[in-house]
């Protein structure tokens, strides 16, 4: 076991310990410690210690490999249970607690330093499949996960690994929970909620399992609406004739399928909510609506947990 020199984890333990006044940054402590035996030494991770025994899944975090944890403090357990209705975390579903638990787990040493705005797959997965749950990154200010959790505390070096302490329980994730943590679709966002009489943002959250999930999104970037805008001669999104917003939106989801890039393949019909378009991977998965107006699907398999997000650089529009 290495020895580890961490002036955080020296602090983080000293609080555990004593008191904010007594505690000095610079002190320096050799911990040859574990995940697992790093958060069992804290008082402020014993939510997070009690859950992992629950869902069995201490052994793993005391384990080989290296293991990247954002592990959320005991509040932010606590505002978990109270906002889904449990009582303490023996009420929540031991099948639901493991995933969630999984679900801030990444795969690698994944360091402050190394962390970057994007996508990561966490070791939760989709459905009673082996497809990994994403986690959106975003280090625009500090360092947010899924729009919904930011790390406190980073770089907590442990021997299998690093743990960042993070401010909230990082829920799994649905379609829209992406749309609204990933600023590339702002205005996708907008579109979807422009009108009180939309109800995209509820159906797309809709329980994996229960109909009409799950999802397949096609997801047009900020860029992609700024064109069509142009393309229309149309100066902002408020000039979109509500009725034709409506059927663009549902040209861009398929309810009942969560469908993986892999599972394209040329001159594949999609049927959409909203009608019918053609999927071509020669040279580079394409979308074509009834327009002959061609997509081009810039990032693939963005995995929620009702439904998956492919990424796409032109809005499909319905026959004009």
């Amino acid at each position: 076991m290495k020895n580890l020199l961490n002036s955080k984890l020296a602090l983080i333990l000293c609080l555990a310990l004593t008191s904010l006044s007594s505690c000095n940054n610079d002190d320096a402590v050799a911990v040859p410690e574990t995940i697992a035996e790093i958060a069992t030494a804290t008082p402020s991770l014993s939510n997070l210690v009690a859950a992992l025994d629950r869902a069995g899944l201490v052994e793993t975090l005391d384990g080989p490999g290296q293991f990247t944890v954002f592990a959320p403090t005991n509040d932010a357990f606590q505002a978990f249970l109270t906002a889904n209705g449990f009582a303490s975390l023996n009420d929540v579903p031991v099948n639901v607690l493991t995933q969630v638990l999984l679900n801030h787990v990444v795969i690698g040493d994944n360091v402050s330093t190394s962390l970057s705005t994007g996508y990561v797959n966490t070791l939760a997965t989709y459905g009673d499949t082996e497809l990994n749950l994403s986690m959106f990154i975003n280090t625009a200010g500090g360092v947010k996960l899924n729009g919904v959790s930011n790390v406190e505390l980073a770089d907590i070096d442990a021997t299998n690994g690093v743990i960042h302490v993070v401010d909230a329980v990082i829920g799994l994730p649905t379609v829209v929970t992406f749309a609204l943590a990933d600023p590339t679709f702002e205005i996708l966002v907008s579109a979807l909620t422009r009108e009180t009489s939309f109800t995209f943002v509820n159906t797309l959250s809709t329980a994996n399992g229960t109909n009409p999930a799950p999802f397949t999104v096609f997801a047009p970037t900020n860029a992609a609406f700024v064109n069509l805008l142009g393309e229309l001669s149309l100066s902002s999104l408020a000039d979109v004739p509500t009725d034709t917003l409506a059927a663009a939106l549902t040209m861009h989801v398929v309810a009942g399928a969560n469908v993986q890039s892999s599972a394209l393949t040329n001159n594949m019909p999609i049927p959409t909510l909203g009608g019918s378009i053609t999927a071509n991977v020669t040279g580079g998965a394409t979308l074509t609506d009834a327009n002959a107006r061609v997509s081009n699907i810039i990032f693939t398999d963005v995995q929620a947990v009702n439904g998956v997000v492919h990424v796409i650089d032109k809005v499909i529009l319905p026959p004009l």
